[in-house]
């Protein structure tokens, strides 16, 4: 099988997206699939204004068109709905040619924090993206639901995983572990995932910030004496910090899934968030984590968890079953990618 995977979401950008690119690309390979990608770097771009590690694609649909028409791929499969997704999705529709898409994140909820008034535009524009979709991936039945209340067709689940051979406690640990407890708060330092809410929560112990992003240099110059910023981490070091937290403090209130929430878990961390979608599809109240509004309370209810009872909810989501999951719907193309 040939599949063409096209993406906006690459390396070094650190986001969820590129989190699952990561775990599919050597799995997918292991299968036998001939995988293409098409990402950023392959093309002229101009950085986001504000994010300057996305860079964005421009001038990509005759590349794109040549490169559909060199590779002839058994399926087209489109990550994200940037620049590149775009030119994508304008070469099959003109070759006629099916393409599935998968909607990872409320992308208009992103710009609403940043720029008031332009929900419904862009609600509208994501939407319009995935319409002509053959179908459309979404990673839970929440999330699926909530779409097909808005009027999104074709939706199927294909769920997330988590490495639990990588993401597991390290009783041997580098990092030498602060004074506790520690919360660990773990994602990028931007308006979306409302950091700040962590970092003005009463706490005892230690606040640690694993991340970084536009807000990294305002919010460590205003919490900095409180809270340790230690920036990206990747790989075994990002376990080997993560092996020194108590809880996860998961703020955010516009995730999809949250696999930040899933690497806490597989390392023994219970989770403080929000009950909203993505923590409320993944934290079972009582055993791994808690839900409320209060953070302050539930992070420190999690105190109380065990670790093995984390561990154990991890384990019920695997990288495996997800490319599996996705190789059953992904979608032939339909002859000869020749142009009409």
């Amino acid at each position: 099988m040939k599949l063409l995977l096209v993406t906006d979401a690459w390396h070094p950008q650190v986001n969820g997206v590129v989190r699952v690119q990561d775990a599919y690309l050597p799995l997918l390979r292991e299968r036998g699939v001939d995988v293409t990608l098409v990402e950023p770097s392959q093309f002229r771009t101009v950085s986001l204004p504000s994010y300057p590690e996305i860079r964005l694609a421009v001038f990509a649909k005759r590349r794109i068109d040549r490169l559909i028409q060199e590779l002839q791929p058994d399926a087209v499969h489109i990550m994200t709905e940037g620049t590149l997704g775009w030119a994508a999705r304008s070469v099959c529709k003109r070759r006629r040619i099916p393409f599935t898409t998968w909607y990872h994140s409320h992308f208009q909820l992103y710009v609403d924090i940043r720029l008031r008034g332009l929900l419904r535009p862009v609600l509208s524009f994501i939407k319009h993206f995935h319409s002509e979709a053959a179908r459309t991936f979404v990673s839970t039945e929440t999330l699926k639901r909530e779409l097909e209340s808005l009027g999104y067709k074709n939706l199927s689940v294909v769920p997330l995983g988590v490495d639990t051979g990588l993401f597991q406690r390290n009783p041997v640990t580098p990092v030498p572990k602060p004074p506790g407890p520690v919360f660990v708060f773990l994602s990028r330092l931007a308006p979306e995932k409302n950091p700040e809410e962590f970092l003005k929560l009463d706490l005892p112990g230690t606040k640690l910030v694993i991340g970084d992003g536009p807000l990294r240099t305002a919010l460590e110059k205003k919490y900095g004496s409180a809270s340790r910023f230690v920036g990206y981490k990747r790989g075994q070091e990002l376990v080997d910090w993560l092996s020194v937290a108590d809880v996860l403090v998961f703020p955010s209130y516009t995730e999809t899934f949250g696999l930040v929430a899933l690497e806490a878990l597989a390392c023994g961390i219970p989770v403080a968030a929000h009950d909203v979608m993505g923590p409320r599809d993944v934290i079972t109240p009582g055993k791994d984590g808690y839900l409320g509004e209060d953070l302050r309370e539930a992070a420190l209810k999690c105190l109380t968890l065990r670790h093995e009872a984390c561990r154990q909810k991890a384990l019920q989501f695997s990288w495996d079953a997800s490319v599996a999951t996705f190789l059953g719907l992904v979608v032939p193309a339909i002859g000869s990618p020749s142009t009409p």
